[in-house]
Order: C-alpha cells, then sequence, then structure tokens
C-alpha cells in the first residue's frame, strides 16, 4: 500500500492537501451509473481512504447521478474538518446513462445545489466547471 503521507502536500486555494487524493468516480454502477454492486464495499472503500490519510476527495453529483455523493455522505458525515470535497459541474445523466452537456445558468446552479444537498453541505470548497463537448478527449464548444 501506498504512503499518502510520504506523497507530500500542496496548497489547494487555503486548503493544504495530500497530493494524493481519492477520486470517487467509480464507486457508482457499471459505466459510472446506478447504484454499485456492493454499497457497504464502496463505503468500506471511503472510509479506509480516510483512515490511510486521503484528505481530499473528487466527486461530482453526475457520478450515478447521485449516487457517488450519496455514498460519500453515508460513509463520511459529519465530515473531518480538513476534508476538502472537489467537484465538477457541467453535464447530467440521460435516463439512458449517456453524458448530456448542462451548460446553461439554471442547470449550472441546479448542479451545485444538487452537490451541496448530496453531500450535505452548505458550502462546497472546490467546483470545477469540466468541459463536456468531448466526453473522451478535447473537441470543439462554446461555453
Amino acid at each position: 500500500m501506498i504512503e499518502i503521507r510520504k506523497a507530500g502536500t500542496f496548497m489547494l486555494g487555503d486548503h493544504t492537501v495530500k497530493r494524493l487524493g481519492y477520486g470517487a468516480m467509480q464507486l457508482a454502477g457499471p459505466g459510472v451509473f446506478g447504484p454499485p454492486k456492493d454499497r457497504d464495499g464502496a463505503i468500506a472503500v471511503l472510509r479506509e481512504a480516510m483512515a490511510n490519510g486521503v484528505n481530499h476527495i473528487d466527486t461530482s453529483d453526475f457520478y450515478g447521478p447521485h449516487i457517488t455523493n450519496q455514498l460519500i455522505r453515508e460513509a463520511l458525515h459529519p465530515y473531518p474538518s480538513d476534508l476538502v470535497i472537489v467537484t465538477k459541474i457541467s453535464a447530467r445523466r440521460g435516463k439512458d446513462g449517456s453524458w448530456v452537456p448542462a451548460f446553461s445558468r439554471e442547470e449550472l446552479t441546479q448542479a451545485v445545489h444538487d452537490n451541496l444537498r448530496n453531500l450535505g453541505l452548505d458550502v462546497l470548497d472546490v467546483v470545477n466547471l469540466r468541459s463536456m463537448f468531448g466526453i473522451h478527449g478535447p473537441a470543439e464548444g462554446s461555453i
């Protein structure tokens, strides 16, 4: 196992985070859609990451959708004071699991509120605008 403390730290805004964090995307079901096959296992993974020193998590409410953030909340809330949760917005999931760009003012606002609600937070530490013009790589588009 990698010793997270040996990876060092960096500043993310005014937060000191360890260089090795946890990317929560794969906590959702196959294709990052729907619930995981093993909900208890997903919760255990999050708790183990924290126990091993992770202090930042990369997530988004469009993983699942909503599933990943709900798992994070269930596993870790109330959150440790040094945990930094980084999320992203600008997409939504179609009923068929497709990735749909969501760049309108209303969609971006709703995405922030969805992240807040499903994570059980009043404030988000970091929100990234994810370019969804090309799901698997660079593509042309305007924001």
